[in-house]
């Protein structure tokens, strides 16, 4: 089992902990914005299940089936967490509007507002270590497990504040209020993640300083060619894949051209984690002169 593997393990044990604290507050406490909270957090656990599930696929070696390998697995579960965190949205928003219809006062809001907050302070605690884990392994399952628990961390400190302004003023209305609230938060978080991982599946470009690095690297280590062009990059999981064209003298051989890729390649992966590269050697008649020029 691999670290992204083991991590998206650990997600679904806390997740496990975390549901039980705060599904007993809402026990305990019959607040719709506590609800909210809990039913947020069932997401969770089924969103980690999700990604330990598409992590053990990606990390499966390429085959005859997927000869460019299975990362982009990592992405599709990023979508289905997505999916799920628009449907704990709606949810909440149902129970809020049963607890605006029948408002009642809260029982033991101290006791279920301890249990919540122990939960916040877990969810935070691992929601740092899935972004700092997801950005060094270039894992999209685990930094999407990791924004959606910090958007949790957030909403559940909101929810917090509301239910101590119910206790405070003693007006119920306000609960159902912070749940829906709580719900708008959720839904625009979730479309977010819907959205940063479509851009994945859909072989989208990294980003532009990785792009302006990858030509500056091109440039300075191509001695001996006349130019590079038609360079294009993109991204599926970990992995970010290199293409381009390389203009070099007529007269050159193919000995010659081949160590300037070689030399080329060491310089790109040695800058850029997970790169795979492919150039298009050409001879000097090809020349566009627009790409990349070689110092």
């Amino acid at each position: 089992m691999g670290q992204a593997q083991r991590i998206a393990a650990g997600s679904i044990a806390i997740g496990v902990v975390v549901l039980a604290l705060k599904t007993a507050a809402w026990a305990v406490t019959g607040s719709a914005a506590l609800f909210s909270d809990a039913a947020e957090t069932v997401v969770n656990v089924a969103a980690a299940g999700v990604a330990f599930a598409a992590l053990s696929l990606a990390a499966k070696p390429a085959d005859a089936n997927h000869p460019y390998g299975h990362d982009k697995a990592e992405f599709f579960a990023a979508v289905i967490e997505g999916v799920l965190i628009v449907v704990a949205a709606l949810v909440i928003v149902e129970q809020a509007w049963s607890a605006y219809r029948n408002p009642a006062p809260l029982a033991a809001p101290l006791v279920g507002m301890a249990l919540n907050a122990v939960s916040t302070g877990i969810n935070l605690l691992w929601a740092l270590v899935l972004l700092r884990r997801g950005a060094s392994l270039r894992s999209a399952a685990l930094t999407a497990d990791g924004r959606h628990l910090m958007a949790d961390v957030v909403t559940s400190l909101g929810i917090l504040v509301g239910v101590a302004l119910v206790v405070a003023t003693g007006l119920p209305w306000l609960d159902p209020a912070v749940a829906a609230a709580t719900a708008v938060y959720v839904l625009f978080s979730g479309l977010r993640v819907i959205g940063g991982s479509v851009g994945g599946l859909m072989d989208a470009a990294p980003a532009d300083a990785i792009i302006a690095r990858v030509r500056r690297l091109v440039g300075e280590h191509a001695e001996g060619a006349l130019e590079a062009h038609d360079l294009r990059m993109r991204q599926a999981g970990r992995l970010t894949f290199l293409e381009f064209h390389l203009v070099v003298p007529g007269s050159m051989t193919v000995s010659a051209a081949h160590e300037i890729c070689d030399r080329v390649e060491a310089a790109l992966k040695a800058e850029v984690e997970g790169l795979m590269i492919t150039i298009h050697v050409e001879p000097e008649a090809k020349a566009k002169h627009h790409g990349v020029i070689v110092v």
